[in-house]
């Protein structure tokens, strides 16, 4: 059986954090993280840019199979919904550019298949992100974020911990039947 290569993604506007890990069967493996980071002073065209550009980069560079990203959540700030939305297209736009197939996790499903629980903190999926790819220092929570969104792929996008919501509650930060 050969390997997955997965890469998971954080959007931001401003961050948009990305990680690359392999899955060996049911062992996964890190290839690789970081964050493309855009300039407050660029204008938003820039920005949308930039990071088009900077996840094409990270296709081009690590090669992987399967993508998966974060879904975006209602914010407050409606304008910062809007503009993250932006952002998550953008990435979105890259991913299928690059000929990958992109699946989309909300923030609770990443967290209950990495930590747990749907409510974990960022420290906690740092945490848990250098538990499971026995990293040897902590990424930085954008880079963990995504890592986390590639771990959730692998763990629920191929049939393990079964992801899906349908039928299901929230309760807690936990998905309960």
């Amino acid at each position: 059986m050969s390997a997955q290569r997965i890469l998971g993604i954080d959007p931001g506007l401003r961050v948009t954090g990305f990680g690359v890990i392999e899955m060996h069967g049911q062992q996964l493996r890190y290839v690789a993280s970081g964050c493309i980071k855009s300039s407050d002073k660029d204008l938003l065209p820039a920005r949308i840019a930039t990071l088009f550009a900077g996840i094409s980069e990270v296709i081009a560079t690590y090669r992987p199979d399967q993508s998966a990203i974060e879904k975006v959540f209602v914010n407050v700030n409606p304008q910062s919904t809007l503009l993250l939305g932006q952002a998550r297209g953008a990435a979105i736009s890259a991913l299928v550019h690059g000929g990958l197939s992109v699946a989309e996790y909300t923030a609770l499903q990443v967290k209950q298949a990495v930590v747990g629980h749907g409510k974990a903190a960022k420290a906690q999926v740092q945490a848990m992100v250098v538990r499971l790819l026995g990293l040897s220092g902590a990424p930085s929570a954008d880079a963990a974020d995504a890592l986390a969104c590639a771990i959730c792929h692998a763990h629920g996008g191929q049939g393990l911990g079964a992801l899906a919501t349908a039928g299901y509650r929230v309760r807690g930060g936990r998905l309960i039947g």
